[in-house]
């Protein structure tokens, strides 16, 4: 009796060993992680996550002042009477190479219920191709009319955008300017419905209009730029209209009172976003701005993803470049309540967010992979995606629809999921732009390209000025890549709940990437002879010979293309055959990389698990041999922040030793405590092995092989994808001139 009560406490104290060391190399593999480079990694992780929370709540405090500003629907809704004279309103019109609206944009200023005799109209033309005749044969025309229209041309393109307002203001006779980008379309009636509050508010020096959208729904691209303009003159600048928050000048479709301008310096060119500079720095001087919700300007939204992305880069690097320029004086004047500091603080630094997201990207999955202890209790994850959805697009679901109404809140919560997309996707291209601002690189204004395109129907990729490949795009790619990764590291690690957050920016960079591929223009640019710049300003009648002879010449490049009939002809066939073959060979190439790497690794873990339920030594031993063969006899898949679980070496020398053990084992009494304790010992290590083993799975499949081979594998399906998209949108083309002939 004495013998089995030694044997029993004998048996509990080994086993509790074994439990003490398995505990114990558990926990030591925990601290490294804990008080290495996983703390590290993850206190950035958080303080990223409460900085980008401080600008989301802003929004939702931007979004209530939206629906609280009592002065500016008091003045919005304020009967103003125009003067008995009306003022002389000068319309400034910039322009650069824009021959495919700028009969568009002439022709609707010239049709405005204004008087002719207090109107001046002025064209800014700092173009270098075909515009510059199409313009001045416009201009001669309403000239002709009794118009007082001039084109001003100018030297060179110093300062782009503002060089040239600044140069128009010296030639402006208004009392008031308005200025209308050239894919803008202003109604007839804008001028009388916005110039009567400069009369009822001698202090205000700006009325900026709402943008409208005549191809809103051409395309995903056009429909999530529509409501993020939306959100920002709904939410942002009605919130800050008539306040003491500043607001800005979007650049177009709006008036400014000139002798504002004057006060406040007039246009600066220092930095890309003239028109926001020059906002700051007549509310600085004590003018107020005013916001018309009302009354709405249609304009053509950017319809190829390359000319989207550059306006979005002009814009966010503008607004580090004026932070750099006019924050620290903000912030110091005594004047300027801490309110307004605050808010523009956050309006010139907004686009700081983008950099920081994709660090974060970047280091969320690393901190699963590394079996970081991201949170102590297991409710912590539905909390974290259920403050993703409030702040995310529950909040965002909830503010659209108390901004709309009826079927069109519906139309504007569609729109806002391509917006989720474009947006996160976009965060590369604006992560570069803030980056170019903060290092200072050669500050060029990028013009957006505009192709006259209003129907679905309207065909833009054969016309001039679409924009090529950028280099931005293989950062996009890399981080699609990447997020494509970073879901299976979230599966395999028991960590699944945290995918979809993951794959919405993945599937952003995925979507902006490919479609600046697929609207990229891969065409060698016509060495064509630059019209030189002349210091010339239009003031005669001129015939329109030359405008006739670009017509007929025009009318014979486009018969000439009609004669060039095109259909499915054997390169299209090709390149499908092609495409099918490549995806045959992508399919056959991952078969035989999954036997030989992931089908052995799974046949190992197989081995091991029938290990753990041998009832013999000899068994055991015989399958710990069968999984040795199976893998490797040293390396570690994991090229990214290896640790020991993961090292083959150690755990052949792990396997090695449980060989060992059963050989001593089988010389046992199998009646014996001595016996019992051994294989389940030897059962408890074979289950650790197990658990590095099935540990290893997503990195076999993420090794630096594997992404050159998808990453280039995605390349080449999207460019074939380009290729048929191209073929097809020619053969369309050619089809059209055909009928058209």
């Amino acid at each position: 009796m004495s013998v089995r009560l030694r044997q029993s406490r004998y048996s509990r104290k080994a086993n509790l060993l074994v439990q003490v060391s398995i505990n114990r190399e558990v926990s030591l593999q925990r601290a490294d992680t804990m008080y290495g480079l996983g703390a590290f990694l993850y206190v950035i992780f958080l303080a990223i996550g409460w900085i980008l929370m401080v600008y989301t709540l802003n929004f939702y405090y931007l979004a209530y002042h939206s629906r609280n500003n009592i002065r500016h629907e008091r003045k919005r809704r304020q009967r103003v009477d125009l003067p008995t004279t009306l003022p002389v309103v000068t319309i400034q019109l910039p322009m650069y190479n824009e021959k495919y609206v700028v009969r568009r944009l002439i022709d609707a200023v010239c049709q405005m219920d204004y008087p002719k005799d207090r109107l001046q109209i002025q064209v800014l033309d700092d173009s270098d191709d075909d515009t510059v005749d199409l313009i001045r044969s416009i201009v001669d025309e309403y000239r002709f009319k009794g118009f007082d229209i001039v084109h001003v041309r100018r030297k060179d393109r110093t300062g782009y955008k503002a060089g040239a307002l600044k140069e128009g203001i010296k030639y402006a006779k208004g009392e008031f300017v308005a200025i209308f980008d050239a894919d803008f379309i202003p109604p007839t009636w804008f001028l009388k419905s916005a110039i009567g509050h400069f009369y009822a508010d001698p202090k205000l020096g700006l009325v900026q209009c709402k943008w409208g959208h005549v191809n809103e729904n051409y395309s995903s691209l056009t429909e999530a730029q529509a409501v993020l303009l939306d959100l920002h003159f709904l939410i942002e600048q009605k919130a800050k209209s008539l306040t003491r928050l500043y607001m800005n000048f979007n650049g177009t479709a709006g008036i400014w009172r000139t002798s504002c301008i004057n006060e406040a310096g007039g246009w600066h060119t220092s930095t890309l976003v003239e028109d926001l500079d020059l906002s700051y720095r007549v509310q600085m001087k004590g003018w107020r701005c005013l916001f018309l919700e009302d009354v709405v300007v249609d304009a053509e939204l950017p319809v190829q993803m390359n000319a989207a992305k550059r306006q979005q880069f002009r814009w966010a690097k503008g607004s580090i470049q004026l932070a750099l320029k006019l924050l620290s004086d903000v912030m110091l004047r005594r004047n300027i309540p801490i309110e307004t500091k605050t808010q523009a603080f956050i309006q010139l630094t907004r686009h700081t967010i983008n950099p920081l997201f994709l660090v974060q990207f970047l280091i969320f999955p690393m901190l699963l992979a590394m079996d970081f202890e991201l949170y102590t209790v297991s409710w912590a994850p539905l909390i974290s995606i259920l403050m993703y959805v409030i702040m995310g697009p529950g909040g965002y679901l909830i503010i659209i629809n108390k901004t709309w109404s009826g079927e069109k809140w519906r139309e504007k919560a569609q729109q806002f999921f391509f917006l989720m997309f474009y947006s996160t996707g976009l965060s590369v291209n604006n992560t570069v732009a803030v980056f170019d601002a903060v290092f200072g690189r050669k500050n060029e204004f990028l013009r957006t390209p505009k192709f006259g395109v209003i129907n679905k129907s309207d065909n833009w990729k054969n016309k001039e000025y679409v924009l090529p490949f950028t280099k931005t795009t293989l950062l996009e790619m890399f981080f699609a890549i990447y997020g494509c990764m970073a879901v299976f590291v979230s599966i395999f690690t028991g960590n699944s709940l945290f995918a979809p957050m993951i794959a919405i920016p993945t599937i952003g960079f995925i979507y902006v990437a490919y479609l600046s591929i697929v609207h990229s223009s891969f065409r060698k640019k016509k060495q064509t002879e630059a019209r030189g710049y002349a210091p010339t300003i239009t003031t005669g009648w001129r015939t329109a010979d030359a405008g006739s002879a670009s017509m007929t010449a025009s009318t014979g490049a486009a018969n000439s293309g009609a004669i060039r009939r095109t259909t499915k002809t054997l390169s299209q066939k090709l390149v499908l055959a092609g495409m099918l073959a490549f995806l045959m060979m992508g399919a056959s190439v991952a078969y035989f990389g999954y036997q030989n790497t992931m089908y052995l690794l799974d046949k190992a873990i197989g081995f091991v698990a029938r290990a753990e339920t041998a009832q013999t030594p000899e068994q055991l031993a015989e399958y710990i041999k069968l999984t040795q063969e199976m893998i490797p006899p040293d390396g570690n898949p994991v090229w990214l922040f290896p640790t020991s679980k993961t090292d083959f070496a150690l755990i052949q020398a792990n396997l090695d030793s449980i060989v060992v053990r059963a050989n001593i084992a089988s010389a046992m009494d199998p009646l014996s405590d001595s016996y019992n304790i051994a294989i389940r010992d030897m059962h408890l290590s074979a289950g650790a092995i197990r658990a590095n083993l099935l540990e290893l799975i997503p990195y076999t499949y993420i090794t630096v092989s594997n992404i050159i081979l998808v990453g280039l594998w995605i390349t080449a399906i999207i460019a074939i994808f380009a290729v048929l998209r191209k073929i097809k949108t020619t053969t369309t083309t050619a089809a059209i001139q055909c009928k058209t002939v």
